[in-house]
C-alpha cells in the first residue's frame, strides 16, 4: 500500500502525542477545573478550524437533520462529557496511576461495538461477549489491585477509575454517531463542526461546576499549555491519526494504536515513578490483548 510506512508512523506519532496530552492536562488542573480546560481547548481548536467552517458553509447545508443530531451527539458525548471525565480522572493521578487512566480507555471499542449493535439491532457474537467479559474482569483488577478499594485514599482511587471508565464509555458510544455523521461528508468537516459546537456544551458544565468566574482568569502559563494541547496532542494529533489511518491496513492500525497505552505505562513509570504492580501488569496485558482481538475482529468484519 502506497505511503504505508508513513501512515504507520503517523498513527504511532498520534498515539505518543495522546500520552503527552495527559501530562499537559495534569499540569493545567493545578489551577483550572476540567470543564474550563475542555472549554478553552475547544474554543482554540474552533478558532483554528474557523476558515474551514466558513469555506465549507454551503456544504453544511446539505447535511440532513439526523446528521446534525449525530454531530451534536458527538460534540456532547466525545467533545464535552468524555474529555471532561478523562481530564478529571487525570486530576486524580495522586490516587490512581496515570498509566491506569490511559489503559482503561482501551475499553472504548467495547462500548462502540455494543452501541452500534443496539442501534442497528444486530446480535453480538459469542466470541465478542466472551472477550468483553475477560476484558472487563482485567479492567477491574487493573483499576483496583487485589479486587478491593484502597480505603487509605478515600474515594480518590474509586472515583478516578470511575471517571476514566465514563470517558471510555462516552468516547465509545460517540463512535457510532460519528460514523453516521460522516456519511456524505469529510472527516475534517465533521471535526470542524465538533470543535465549533463542543464549547457550548462545555460551557454548561463550566457553569454547573461553579467555575464560571475562572473562565476569564487564564494565566500565560495556562494559555501556553492550552495552545500546546491544541497544536500537538489535541486537534493536530487527531488530524495526523486520521491521515495515517487511511494509509495502513486495519489489522496493522489495531497494533500500532497500542503505542498509546504502552507509552503511557513508560511515562507513568519515568514521570510519576509509579509502575504497575505484578497483578496490574498481568491485568494490563490481558486487557490489551483482548481489546486488540475485539478491534481486529471488528475491522475485519467491516472490510469483508
Amino acid at each position: 500500500m502506497r505511503y504505508a510506512k508513513f501512515g504507520s508512523l503517523a498513527v504511532v506519532i498520534a498515539a505518543l502525542l495522546w500520552s503527552v496530552d495527559g501530562l499537559l492536562r495534569i499540569h493545567l488542573q493545578l489551577s483550572l477545573k476540567a470543564p474550563v480546560i475542555v472549554f478553552w481547548e475547544h474554543v482554540l481548536g474552533a478558532l483554528v478550524l474557523a476558515p474551514i467552517v466558513l469555506y465549507s458553509y454551503k456544504s453544511f447545508k446539505q447535511l440532513t437533520r439526523k446528521q446534525w443530531l449525530a454531530i451534536a451527539g458527538v460534540s456532547f458525548l466525545s467533545g464535552a462529557v468524555g474529555t471532561i471525565l478523562y481530564t478529571a480522572a487525570l486530576g486524580r493521578t495522586q490516587f490512581i496511576p496515570f498509566s491506569v487512566v490511559v489503559l482503561l480507555q482501551q475499553l472504548n471499542p467495547i462500548f462502540a461495538i455494543t452501541t452500534a449493535a443496539l442501534l442497528l439491532r444486530e446480535p453480538l457474537s459469542r466470541r465478542f461477549v466472551g472477550l468483553t467479559a475477560i476484558a472487563l474482569v482485567a479492567a477491574y483488577f487493573l483499576w483496583l489491585p487485589g479486587g478491593h478499594v484502597n480505603l487509605s485514599t478515600g474515594n480518590g482511587t474509586f472515583m478516578g477509575g470511575l471517571m476514566a471508565l465514563g470517558a471510555a464509555a462516552a468516547w465509545g458510544i460517540s463512535t457510532a454517531f460519528s460514523k453516521y455523521a460522516l456519511k456524505g461528508t469529510s472527516t475534517l468537516h465533521v471535526t470542524a463542526l465538533r470543535f465549533s459546537i463542543t464549547p457550548l456544551f462545555a460551557l454548561v458544565f463550566v457553569l454547573l461546576s461553579g467555575s464560571g468566574s475562572t473562565l476569564g482568569s487564564l494565566t500565560f502559563d495556562n494559555f501556553k499549555y492550552l495552545l500546546a494541547i491544541t497544536f500537538s496532542s489535541g486537534l493536530v494529533a487527531l488530524v495526523i491519526y486520521y491521515w495515517g489511518l487511511k494509509r495502513v491496513l486495519a489489522s496493522r492500525a489495531a497494533v500500532l494504536e497500542l503505542a498509546w497505552p504502552a507509552s503511557a505505562v513508560l511515562i507513568g513509570w519515568v514521570w510519576q515513578h509509579r509502575g504497575l504492580t505484578l497483578s496490574q501488569a498481568i491485568a494490563a496485558l490481558v486487557l490489551t490483548g483482548t481489546i486488540y482481538l475485539i478491534a481486529r475482529d471488528s475491522r475485519t468484519a467491516a472490510t469483508s
